[in-house]
């Protein structure tokens, strides 16, 4: 994706992303990371992961914990200059367990060359919001 990627291609990309993550593809769900993003979890208590094998290892523990899993994306937008925001639901079944864990969350990306950069993941999905046209307005 060009520098210049329309909102239709960030999202599908993303959208491609989170599908894979849920089949635990993880190759396939990093792709569209540079080799040094960096994924930001501290707003959900969680620390920093740099690179992909640092993303790929946070992410394998997560999904690990579940016997089922699936995301999906709620909503999608792109406030400019590089930066995207998207709300996502997560749903998990623990080994042995019969009922579901489900959680809403909040993601912002910066983008370089149609690539991702940056994430930073939210619980407050009204801060992830705020921040991300933060950032949209500073990278203007």
């Amino acid at each position: 994706m060009a520098e210049d990627s329309t909102i239709p291609e960030l999202e599908e990309a993303v959208r491609r992303s989170v599908e894979a993550f849920s089949r635990r593809d993880f190759d396939g769900g990093l792709a569209i990371h540079w080799p040094d993003a960096v994924w930001d979890t501290t707003p959900q208590g969680m620390g920093v992961f740099e690179g992909r094998e640092a993303i790929r290892g946070f992410l394998q523990d997560w999904l690990g914990a579940y016997e089922d899993y699936e995301q999906v994306i709620e909503e999608f937008c792109h406030p400019g200059n590089g930066v995207t925001f998207g709300v996502l639901r997560q749903r998990g079944r623990l080994p042995g367990s019969s009922g579901s864990v489900e959680v809403g969350w909040a993601a912002v990306l910066i983008w370089r060359n149609g690539l991702v950069e940056r994430g930073v993941a939210y619980t407050d999905i009204d801060e992830a919001r705020a921040a991300a046209v933060r950032l949209a307005e500073e990278r203007g």
